[in-house]
């Protein structure tokens, strides 16, 4: 027995000790806020009662079928309100969440329906024929939900696929019991999602989200996006990424308005922001640039200022500039899948807006400090687990601490032990810690170019790429090299009617860095791009070394 006094008779129960979920924040606004608009699609205007019973209804629906506790249940669908739905309906029956990168292959799908063992699958018409394929591959024979969306534009770029399934999805929620009993996890521990790492080698990793952490993530996202009452949000970022960085769930926390948006498209993205008056909205550089490249006919005015989280590199600052005149405050995060998303923020402070042009776009170029619900962060010499000096230029990798790291890799103990070692995840980025406390990222430490002898962050270079007008996009990767072991090459793709060449572009890279960083060669090509606009390094390298 404990001589603490603070502990005795003091014991947790029922009426001072509940596990933390996300989803009583969606019974709560629609509790407080039933009549508020909770989500818009096209005509579509549905409020905080209604979408709370639909989620409760599938969550039934569900159930009816066998779901309980462990299952997964997979959805592959676009940024629309069955997503929504889903989120909070399946893991009301104590289900895992399974969101598929719609862009994925049927080999990839097939491997991720086998692995977790999904028991069923909902699925947007607009995927149905690589589902489909998925399916036939795939020894999961799981129960197959159409979604047919009544707001599939008419000028819609993908025409419909067949129906592959056994029962529609509105069929489906509308057999669900509106007062169905849904189950609280027994844990906060409990796993709420699951989603698999891009996988540029071997088989992509389940990366396994609980309760907790989904939960911390809502009240971070309100308070690090500046979220106040009612705030309206944009869906340009796809919902299969890391659960939309956790803002199906983080909207509830201050009934805010779901504007949902099946393709980012400049026209799409103006008119939403315009007519709804959205006031957040989170996306990579490729967002970034379809509005900030859009025609005159596309733009439309809006009184309001937007906050724009993006979580890729820290953009050039004549992108934060353009950005700003069109009337959007960009914010700076960086995270993994393995950390629920963004998990560190580039807090700005005051006393910056007095530097001049150069001192503040090297920190606008810091990725930054924890998350509020993060525990820690820091750079770490991998093999010592010793802090680096906050010096701002000894290389280490960065690492996190705490709850809002995922619980492990499904199905892979090996993985998640490497993760995990020595008490930290480790990101696998390269980076400094400067003498203020905030990171910045240097590299991933595959992208790491070692050249003579010498480190060249491929980080770096583009940056200096990026600051020459006519680049839109670049990659730099290490091509290898008889004499030096390895060499920068960069592929770069130009703005719509923009000229360069190499030559030029490899001057302006001597300007701004020492000649031994500077890329041998240029190659113009069409950069490839993840669904999420993160450009895929992987690929470049294996085109680096054939030439």
């Amino acid at each position: 027995m404990t001589n603490n006094p603070y502990e005795q008779d003091l014991g947790r129960n029922a009426a001072n000790h509940q596990p933390l979920t996300p989803l009583a924040l969606l019974e709560r606004a629609a509790k407080v806020f039933p009549d508020q608009t909770a989500i818009i699609h096209g005509s579509l205007r549905q409020n905080y009662r209604t979408f709370w019973q639909r989620s409760v209804k599938l969550a039934s629906a569900l159930a009816r079928h066998g779901i309980e506790q462990g299952d997964t249940v997979t959805a592959m669908l676009s940024n629309t309100p069955p997503m929504l739905e889903a989120h909070h309906g399946v893991p009301m029956t104590g289900a895992v969440l399974h969101s598929i990168n719609t862009r994925l292959d049927a080999a990839t799908v097939a491997f991720q329906l086998d692995h977790a063992e999904s028991k069923v699958v909902i699925v947007d018409r607009e995927f149905s024929g690589v589902m489909k394929e998925a399916l036939a591959r795939a020894e999961a024979k799981p129960l197959v939900i159409d979604f047919d969306d009544p707001e599939y534009p008419e000028d819609a770029p993908y025409p419909k696929g067949e129906r592959i399934g056994t029962v529609d999805y509105e069929e489906f929620v509308a057999s669900g019991d509106p007062e169905f009993a849904w189950r609280m996890p027994d844990d906060e521990w409990d796993a709420i999602a699951l989603n698999y790492t891009s996988g540029t080698t071997g088989n992509p990793k389940g990366v396994v989200y609980h309760h907790r952490g989904a939960t911390l993530m809502a009240y971070s996202n309100t308070v690090h996006a500046g979220m106040g009452r009612h705030p309206v949000y944009l869906w340009t970022l796809p919902m299969f990424h890391c659960n939309g960085w956790c803002f199906p769930w983080t909207l509830a926390l201050q009934a805010g308005t779901h504007v949902c948006l099946r393709w980012v498209r400049a026209k799409s993205m103006y008119d939403a922001i315009a007519d709804h008056g959205v006031t957040h909205l989170c996306g990579a550089p490729v967002v970034m640039s379809a509005l900030l490249n859009a025609s005159e006919s596309e733009k439309r005015d809006f009184p309001q200022t937007v906050t724009f989280n993006t979580a890729a590199a820290p953009p050039p600052e004549s992108v934060l500039s353009a950005m700003a005149e069109a009337g959007f405050a960009v914010t700076h995060l960086y995270g993994l899948t393995e950390t629920y998303g963004p998990a560190v923020v580039n807090e700005w402070k005051q006393e910056w807006d007095e530097l001049d042009g150069p001192a503040q776009a090297t920190r606008k170029a810091r990725q930054g400090v924890r998350y509020a619900v993060l525990e820690d962060l820091t750079v770490l010499d991998p093999e010592t687990m010793e802090p680096v000096p906050a010096d701002g230029e000894t290389l280490g990798e960065v690492m996190f601490r705490g709850n809002i790291v995922m619980k492990g890799y499904l199905k892979n103990k090996d993985a998640t032990e490497k993760a995990f070692a020595g008490g930290w995840f480790h990101s696998g980025d390269l980076g400094v810690l400067h003498p203020d406390g905030y990171i910045q990222l240097k590299d991933r430490s595959k992208d790491i170019i070692i050249s003579g002898g010498e480190n060249i962050s491929s980080i770096e270079v583009e940056d200096a790429l990026y600051k020459h007008p006519a680049i839109a996009a670049c990659g730099v990767v290490a091509k290898p090299h008889e004499k030096w072991g390895e060499t920068p090459v960069a592929f770069v793709e130009l703005k719509p009617g923009a000229a360069a060449d190499a030559e030029e572009i490899i001057a302006h890279c001597r300007a701004l860095l020492a000649a031994f960083k500077c890329p041998r060669e240029i190659v113009f090509a069409e950069i490839p791009k993840t669904s999420t606009g993160k450009i895929q390094k992987f690929r470049l390298r294996e085109q680096a070394s054939t030439r």
